[in-house]
């Protein structure tokens, strides 16, 4: 039992993203994107990009989990579970194919129609995501994607044609899914849909950071001029941000150690987040760009648009926490994004994560103490291998304890004062993992029947996170 009340309409739910799920990627009109030519990869081996299909390569997202096909089946399982809100993404290539297309394909946005009817007969609330980490493909062949000042209203384009078609469909909407992703050299591919002459391995590309800033300059337009357009076609729409939150400790109380964390903390953190609710750059990043040689084209009327678009909540991933010190050889892990020095007073997952649970509370106070809007945790959860019993039973206790102590982080948060008003755990049914392609790096409370190669059934089996968070939804999280 759980002694911390959660309020009434607290939005529980769960979070995919289309091409991590949907599959489909060129039926019904669908252009490719950017996850389309990205194969396989493990923990070990990074994802290749190779702009033009090879044969013999596999191709994780055009397949996927077949969601397209069987999105009614899983809204059922999800409305079983007791789902207030479902996170989801439209994927832009499946609306405008190309990006620049004159006119959008009907048969995308019937799709989505759908689905939005298909949630909306359960009383599940769509939280839809405009932008989750996949650009038309022949954005980056024609304008080398978001480096481009081009894509804003290409982007805005989009945006309107959804705000309009899905008014009274959708309430929540989030402009670009971890904004922040950015700031690192990884975000290059998967963020800003940038492609440099000679690369082959997103996780291995040639950077250019003043096109990465340039990019995320644009991205912050783009999003500006969404939130604006979405309060004029509808007064009742809510626009958030969302940031992949990577809270990050001094590893000692050397003052050297607390002064790095706080910058890191600025720049990679708080930067994003603080140009969408704020409407402007912020102090601090004048030294990090002059330090980086960072030098942004902007135009005459951005800092207007910046200012008129501003969100009107926040919402974060968060995973796990690191490290980060001035000197220290000590061990490092991995993480989402970005890694860090080892904290030994935490575990880690199968994947080198680290778990903290009470990270999340401070986080969450962090942010809601320096925004004071709403706040949404849209992506939570534990990475790791299942095993399916011969009875057809999984037991992921593992999964259990690490969603049981977040949620009871959060609560305490919201007893604090925090006005936490949604959680949605990602993956709740297995998907493909936008970082290494596999299928058994699972998140789900639904298990898939697919393996790393794309063999299996695609059949769907309850987990016992399942059965438990059910009783979590049921009980207002009272029973954890």
């Amino acid at each position: 039992m759980n002694n911390i009340t959660f309020p009434k309409n607290f939005m529980w739910g769960g979070a995919i993203a289309a091409n991590q799920c949907e599959g489909a990627w060129n039926i019904d009109g669908k252009g490719a994107s950017t996850a389309d030519v990205m194969t396989a990869g493990d923990k070990h081996t990074p994802r290749r990009i190779t702009m033009d299909l090879e044969e013999g390569a596999f191709y994780p997202t055009h397949e996927a989990i077949d969601f397209y096909h069987r999105y009614k089946e899983d809204i059922a399982l999800f409305a079983e579970m007791g789902f207030k809100t479902l996170r989801v993404s439209i994927a832009w290539s499946r609306i405008f194919p190309n990006g620049d297309d004159a006119q959008p394909n009907e048969k995308g946005l019937q799709f989505y129609e759908d689905l939005f009817k298909e949630l909306k007969k359960y009383n599940i609330e769509p939280l839809v995501t405009l932008w989750h980490n996949e650009t038309p493909l022949n954005l980056v062949k024609a304008y080398n994607g978001w480096a481009s000042r081009e894509l804003v209203n290409f982007f805005a384009t989009y945006c309107e044609t959804v705000f309009k078609r899905y008014k009274g469909l959708v309430k929540y909407w989030i402009t670009f899914n971890e904004i922040n992703a950015l700031m690192r050299p990884l975000g290059n591919w998967n963020h800003g849909a940038i492609i440099h002459e000679g690369t082959e391995y997103f996780i291995h590309q040639k950077d250019n950071v003043n096109m990465r800033f340039q990019a995320l300059h644009h991205q912050f337009v783009a999003s500006a001029k969404a939130v604006k357009l979405a309060h004029e076609i509808d007064d009742h729409y809510q626009v958030g941000c969302m940031i992949c939150y990577i809270t990050t400790y001094p590893l000692t109380c050397n003052p050297a150690d607390i002064l790095k964390a706080q910058k890191e903390d600025h720049v990679l953190n708080l930067f994003s987040s603080d140009v969408q609710v704020f409407g402007n750059y912020p102090y601090y990043i004048k030294k990090y760009f002059k330090e980086n040689s960072i030098n942004i084209i902007t135009n005459e009327e951005d800092d207007r648009i910046l200012k008129e678009g501003t969100v009107d909540f926040y919402s974060l991933s968060y995973y796990m926490s690191v490290c980060t010190s001035e000197e220290s050889k000590e061990e490092k892990v991995d993480g989402n994004i970005m890694g860090g020095f080892k904290n030994p007073y935490l575990e880690t997952s199968d994947w080198d994560w680290q778990i903290d649970p009470m990270g999340l509370r401070w986080t969450l106070h962090h942010v809601y103490d320096r925004y004071q809007i709403p706040v949404m945790v849209t992506e939570n959860g534990l990475g790791a291998k299942d095993n399916v019993e011969a009875d057809g039973s999984i037991h992921d206790d593992y999964r259990i304890a690490y969603l049981r102590d977040h949620i009871v982080e959060m609560g305490k948060a919201i007893e604090e004062g925090v006005d936490l008003i949604c959680y949605t755990p990602w993956g709740c049914i297995d998907l493909v993992s936008v970082s290494t392609g596999e299928m058994e790096k699972r998140y789900g409370m639904i298990y898939v029947d697919k393996d790393n190669k794309g063999n299996g059934t695609l059949a769907r089996q309850k987990k016992d996170s399942f059965f438990w968070y059910q009783k979590v939804i049921e009980s207002n999280g009272a029973l954890i």
